[in-house]
């Protein structure tokens, strides 16, 4: 996948995680990371989490560039298997997905949004992708206004193992009408 945006080319490959371990663990051990829950992690627990991703048939894990240099990760999953299995009735074409931008000391307005809706443009190109599913922290209201800017819909607080989470949803149909409203500047 690769998307070209006002603010450069967004682009995806699957992960390393032996290559790519060092440069996720200074990411997802970053204060600005906290809801990723790895706070603590050692190099050889971000290792072991993306190793075992890489083996997991119904989870992936992706590499995010920003004009060639890495700037976010993506995962998907199918809730039907991983992180939502008996928390919610799972619908055919379900893609579950998180997404993390890098830590940066020079944000650049705007750019998470043109991430999320990349990652959500990766997703919908597949066909069998009807809706996406996510499950962030309820306290992270910055992301879930972030999400419903994309299209997103709030469905219910869910209590996961490791947080209290807002499940939401995103259809195919309504993220492109909102895409389609942003791209000809209608205010949504």
């Amino acid at each position: 996948m690769s998307s070209t945006t006002a603010l450069g080319t967004l682009s995806l490959r699957p992960l390393d995680p032996l290559a790519d371990t060092e440069l996720l663990h200074s990411w997802v051990t970053h204060p600005k990371a906290a809801y990723w829950m790895m706070q603590d992690a050692e190099l050889q627990d971000v290792e072991r989490e993306y190793m075992a991703i890489a083996a997991n048939e119904h989870h992936h894990a992706y590499l995010g560039f920003h004009d060639g240099e890495p700037a976010f990760l993506m995962e998907k999953y199918d809730p039907r298997y991983i992180e939502l299995v008996g928390l919610y009735e799972p619908e055919p074409g379900d893609v579950g997905m998180h997404f993390l931008v890098a830590p940066t000391d020079t944000p650049v307005h705007g750019f998470t949004r043109a991430v999320i809706t990349a990652v959500m443009e990766s997703l919908f190109a597949d066909p069998r992708t009807r809706r996406v599913v996510v499950e962030p922290d309820v306290s992270n209201t910055a992301v879930h206004a972030l999400n419903e800017t994309v299209g997103f819909v709030p469905v219910r607080e869910i209590e996961k193992p490791e947080k209290r989470a807002l499940l939401s949803f995103c259809t195919r149909e309504r993220f492109f009408n909102r895409h389609s409203l942003a791209a000809r500047g209608v205010s949504i």
